[in-house]
C-alpha cells in the first residue's frame, strides 16, 4: 500500500495526497480485516479537538487523515506545507461509491430515521452498491454502542459510512475493534445529500470552497459556528509568528556561528 507524504497542522498528520490516491488507498483497506478510521479533518473539529481529550484522541488515532475544508489548505499554505487539494467527507463517499460499484459493501449509519435506508437505495441504483445494512443515527452513543456495534459488525460490511455529525469520530474510534469494519468514515451529513433530502450548495460553492460559509450564512442554525472558524484563524495567525520567530531565531543562531 502506497505511502504518502504527511503535513502536520496542529499536531495532526494529513495525507499530502488526491483524491484519485485517497480512493485507491481506500479500495485496498476495504479488502483488509484490521479496521481502520479515516478523518476528514476540517477547522471546526480542530477548534473541538482542543478542549475535548476524548475527541482530540480519536482524532490522533487516525489511521488516514484528508483536508475536508479551504480552512486547512489555507492553514497549510500560510504555514509553509502546501497540501495537494481538499477531500470533503460528500465527495470522498461519492467517489469511493462511483469507483467500488457492486464489489463494494457498505453500511450506512446516521441521520434522521429514514435517511440512512434512502441513501443506500439512491447508492445501490446509481452506483450498483452493495447494501450490508443501515441504521438511523438517533441513538446513545454509549448506552446504545454495544448493539448498534452488534449489528454493523454482522452486517459483515467493508465499509461504513458514519453521518454521525459532532463525535462521530469518537463513537468510531471508542467501538473500533465492536464494529469490526475494515474501514470507517465520519462523514458528517452526507447522507442527508446522498439521499436527496439535502440538496448541495450551489456549484460556484464547491469550486471555491465555500459551502460551509453558505449554509451557515442562510441557517441562523449554524450561526454558532462562526466563533470557532474566527478561533482557528487565531491559531493560525499565532502559529505563524511563532514560526517566523523561530526562523528568525535560528538564521541569528547560524550567522553567529559562521562568524566565529
Amino acid at each position: 500500500m502506497d505511502k504518502f507524504p504527511q503535513i502536520n497542522v496542529f499536531n495532526y498528520s494529513l495525507e499530502a495526497c488526491t483524491m484519485n490516491e485517497v480512493v485507491a488507498w481506500c479500495l485496498e483497506t476495504v479488502q483488509q480485516t484490521t479496521p481502520k478510521l479515516l478523518v476528514t479533518l476540517n477547522p471546526e473539529i480542530i477548534i473541538q479537538g482542543q478542549t475535548n481529550e476524548a475527541l482530540n484522541n480519536a482524532l490522533q488515532s487516525a489511521d488516514f487523515t484528508t483536508p475536508d475544508g479551504v480552512g486547512i489548505l489555507w492553514a497549510a499554505r500560510v504555514l509553509a506545507k502546501p497540501l495537494p487539494e481538499r477531500i470533503t467527507g460528500v465527495d470522498l463517499m461519492m467517489n469511493l461509491l462511483e469507483t467500488g460499484g457492486k464489489d463494494l459493501s457498505v453500511f450506512f449509519l446516521g441521520s434522521k430515521p429514514g435517511v440512512a435506508k434512502a441513501a443506500s437505495e439512491v447508492a445501490h441504483e446509481r452506483f450498483g452498491t452493495t447494501i450490508a445494512g443501515e441504521h438511523h443515527g438517533y441513538f446513545d452513543k454509549e448506552a446504545d454502542a454495544e448493539e448498534i456495534a452488534a449489528i454493523i459488525k454482522a452486517s459483515g460490511a467493508q465499509l461504513l459510512l458514519a453521518g454521525l455529525g459532532e463525535g462521530q469520530e469518537r463513537f468510531i474510534h471508542e467501538n473500533r475493534e465492536a464494529l469490526g469494519v475494515p474501514l470507517m468514515i465520519g462523514i458528517g451529513g452526507s447522507l442527508d445529500v446522498l439521499s436527496g433530502t439535502v440538496e448541495r450548495t450551489p456549484a460556484w460553492t464547491q469550486r471555491i470552497g465555500l459551502e460551509w460559509a453558505y449554509r451557515v450564512g442562510f441557517d441562523r442554525k449554524r450561526w454558532n459556528r462562526f466563533p470557532r472558524l474566527l478561533q482557528f484563524m487565531q491559531m493560525v495567525k499565532e502559529e505563524k509568528n511563532a514560526d517566523t520567530y523561530s526562523s528568525l531565531l535560528w538564521q541569528g543562531y547560524q550567522a553567529m556561528r559562521s562568524s566565529r
